[in-house]
């Protein structure tokens, strides 16, 4: 009989990595635990598809993205940096995650050092290793913003530094001041900046959102994330994109085409649409996520068991618990009263002691998960 063993790479990421298999939760669990919007894809969106079908576009495509679709997405990179970006600096991806996937494993070799302020989204972490990298992670400040004291330590002789923003799962918005900082932080090294900006688009109360794009100081050395799974209710179809500099487009797209080859074509094609449209598609659900953020904001700040800072942006609550158990733990107990929630020590260190909740749900849902979160805390 053949013995099997998986390879040192699996091996690194399985023996460290946090993240859930994705288990379902049991039949009557209120799951506030899910990282996906629960509207339906825009019809606009799923017509373009439907024509793209009919059209023929049911073959191989070029293996770096749809041309038309690297157009558009070089168009709105450029209006958002005041940069020309083209085609050529554009690789579409299958879905976010082959894009962060990629462009860890096209810039890190074994023993590079990759700086991740947490907490924040666990696959980073699980990218780097499986590169053979070595994840540094630096915690943020005591109300989640960059400590650029402790940034500045732990960037000395790494390659990258990776970040999420608006963050999963705090739902912080690093200003421009703070990314200035980081720019000056890195002139004249040669360290690498993964910005994952996947929720871009769902900021609340006005508050600015700059993104990497803009920062000049950032630009030479910024490998830019992007996925339509979150503005667009698209999480299915596997759309997302890197823009960056073009020396480090080319072994991105080489390291995708490995693992991928072409991308879905009409999926391709309806995301053309979702760009071109934008802000007429992802406006109704942008005003729902304000509305469910502010009622799960209100109903956390009136509980005695748990603090919470409001989100500024994304469809998530971190929300600190006072009792002394384990963050997996208390995920337990939670599921154990009815409601699914993901585990702080998920997304870093510093996230032990909280609690996850998505607020991608209607208001229903969202007030009995609360109901029951807040009956088994109070057991605690």
């Amino acid at each position: 009989m053949v013995r099997f063993q998986p390879s040192l790479a699996i091996t690194r990421v399985k023996r460290s990595s946090l993240r859930p298999a994705g288990a379902v939760p049991p039949a009557g669990t209120v799951s506030l635990a899910t990282g996906e919007p629960d509207f339906p894809t825009p019809e606009p969106i799923v017509e373009a598809c439907r024509r793209a079908l009919a059209d023929g576009y049911t073959h191989y495509g070029d293996l770096n993205g749809d041309p038309e679709l690297r157009e558009v997405i070089a168009a709105a990179a450029s209006g958002r940096s005041g940069q020309a970006y083209s085609e050529g600096n554009v690789a579409v991806t299958h879905g976010g995650a082959a894009a962060i996937n990629a462009a860890v494993l096209a810039a890190v070799n074994p023993g590079d050092r990759v700086v991740i302020p947490e907490p924040t989204y666990s696959l980073y972490p699980d990218a780097v290793r499986l590169a053979g990298g070595e994840p540094v992670l630096v915690p943020t400040t005591s109300d989640h913003r960059l400590d650029l004291d402790a940034l500045a330590d732990a960037l000395r002789g790494a390659r990258m530094i990776v970040l999420c923003n608006p963050v999963n799962p705090t739902g912080t918005v690093f200003n421009g001041d703070e990314l200035g900082a980081l720019g000056a932080l890195l002139d004249g090294t040669d360290v690498l900046v993964l910005a994952d900006e996947a929720y871009a688009e769902i900021v609340y109360d006005g508050v600015p959102f700059t993104s990497a794009l803009a920062v000049e100081s950032l630009r030479e050395r910024l490998i830019y994330c992007q996925t339509l799974s979150k503005t667009y209710a698209m999480t299915g179809w596997r759309v997302g994109y890197v823009v960056a500099p073009v020396e480090m487009t080319a072994p991105i797209r080489h390291v995708h085409r490995t693992f991928n080859s072409a991308l879905n074509a009409a999926a391709q094609r309806a995301a053309i649409t979702a760009l071109r449209l934008g802000p007429e598609l992802a406006a109704p659900m942008l005003r729902a996520y304000q509305e469910r953020r502010d009622l799960v904001a209100k109903r956390l700040a009136e509980m005695d068991e748990v603090e919470a800072i409001k989100p500024e942006g994304a469809f998530y609550a971190f929300a600190r618990y006072r009792c002394a158990l384990r963050s997996e733990d208390v995920v337990q107990r939670l599921l154990a009263g009815g409601v699914a929630v993901r585990a702080g020590s998920e997304y870093g260190p510093s996230g032990e002691g909280h609690v996850r909740l998505s607020f991608a749900a209607d208001f229903d849902t969202l007030d009995e998960g609360l109901n029951r979160m807040q009956k088994t805390l109070a057991r605690l």
